[in-house]
């Protein structure tokens, strides 16, 4: 549901529509008392119109008044061919300078069902994704539980945070599923669960790069303070985490008609953006620490294996935001709707595919390299830095 004031659809000269194009292209009468359609594009030819009473003639509708200046119609649309399916958009022009217009108020009641499934063809299938999603994660926090303790002796303070971040994508995304699954069943969801899924959703993007950035500026591993200009960094992701997630929470909720839904949306897409980028500087500053300190002698095996390490994490985290931000949305643009669900599938395997590289590579064991403790005193003043 759109409302145009840029171009009048209305002026557009019918027999130059690309044949491409398919529509049906509803126009109200309120002198005769009717509504006029014509179809446009081969593929709705067939298309099934009919009132909510009876069938619908060739070109019109009845446009019923109940009263002064308030008129209403409705209709049905029912798709009974395989080559009748696709994504359908409902679009509202109110065209100045055609004709006569005036201020109106618009009530709209759309009912889109699948048999008896009210989500679209592209999200009937993720209630049972994000269910199993749901699943795999709790798997991978027992499995991370059981590391923690098999070597207690080499556990610290942030290997229970990325226990915390894999509880808090476990009902993340179980609560999705919830969500998910009443909106296929009643066309609606239900508030409680929503709630609680983007209470969820914001905790597990903020542990998420709470995580990043503790590991990637070395705390409790290389160094146990952070330095100021790491606290800077946890001074501008904390808050734009916030911002961004209420910013998904906003357009989410919102229809692509709303002039909030554009706004937030990109304001959601420039800070997301942000916090990635900002996520890769203590890593870089890591890098060059462990570069000046290999160069020490008696510590510079120690520290290549870490400077690798590190660097390998630095290109797993340029991988996953290329890939989940841009890759994916390149899957969403191109696939048809039918499997619009790929893009959570995809995004969503490869944040888990992530986590289990993280907690391999940072996992709590005395073979370890990142978590060897220094060979010296020097070495602790060094690895302070």
């Amino acid at each position: 549901m759109e409302n145009h004031n840029e171009k009048c659809a209305l002026k557009d000269d019918l027999s130059k529509v690309p044949e491409s194009y398919s529509t049906i292209r509803f126009i109200m009468d309120f002198h005769r008392g009717r509504v006029n359609f014509t179809r446009l594009g081969d593929d709705l030819h067939t298309l099934l119109l009919a009132t909510s009473k009876e069938q619908i003639g060739n070109d019109s509708l009845p446009l019923l008044e109940e009263a002064p200046k308030k008129y209403s119609f409705d209709f049905q649309v029912s798709v009974d061919h395989d080559d009748e399916e696709g994504l359908y958009n409902l679009f509202f022009h109110n065209c100045y300078g055609y004709e006569s217009v005036s201020a109106f108020n618009l009530t709209v009641h759309i009912e889109e069902k699948n048999g008896e499934n009210y989500l679209s063809a592209g999200e009937m299938p993720l209630p049972y994704l994000y269910g199993t999603f749901s699943a795999l994660s709790f798997c991978l926090a027992m499995v991370w539980i059981v590391v923690l303790r098999r070597h207690r002796e080499s556990v610290f303070k942030i290997h229970y945070l990325m226990l915390g971040l894999l509880f808090a994508k476990t009902l993340s995304m179980m609560f999705h599923a919830v969500n998910y699954h009443f909106i296929a069943l009643e066309g609606k969801h239900e508030a409680a669960w929503a709630i609680l899924y983007y209470i969820t959703h914001l905790l597990r993007g903020i542990l998420l790069f709470i995580a990043i950035v503790l590991i990637g500026a070395g705390w409790n591993f290389i160094k146990h303070v952070l330095s100021t200009r790491d606290k800077k960094i946890f001074a501008i992701i904390l808050p734009l985490q916030v911002l961004a997630n209420v910013a998904s929470i906003i357009f989410e909720e919102s229809e692509e008609s709303d002039p909030r839904y554009t706004t937030w949306k990109e304001i959601f897409v420039l800070v997301d953006l942000i916090c990635y980028g900002v996520i890769l500087f203590p890593v870089v500053w890591s890098i060059r620490h462990l570069q000046q300190a290999s160069k020490v002698d008696g510590k510079a095996a120690t520290n290549l294996e870490k400077l690798r390490l590190f660097r390998l994490f630095y290109v797993v985290i340029v991988c996953f935001i290329y890939f989940t931000r841009i890759i994916v949305y390149l899957l969403k643009i191109t696939v048809p709707f039918k499997y619009s669900w790929m893009e959570e599938f995809f995004r969503e395997t490869a944040t888990l595919f992530f986590f289990i590289y993280v907690g391999y590579s940072f996992r709590p064991a005395s073979d370890n390299p990142y978590l060897r403790l220094p060979l010296s005193d020097d070495e602790a003043d060094m690895d302070d830095v």
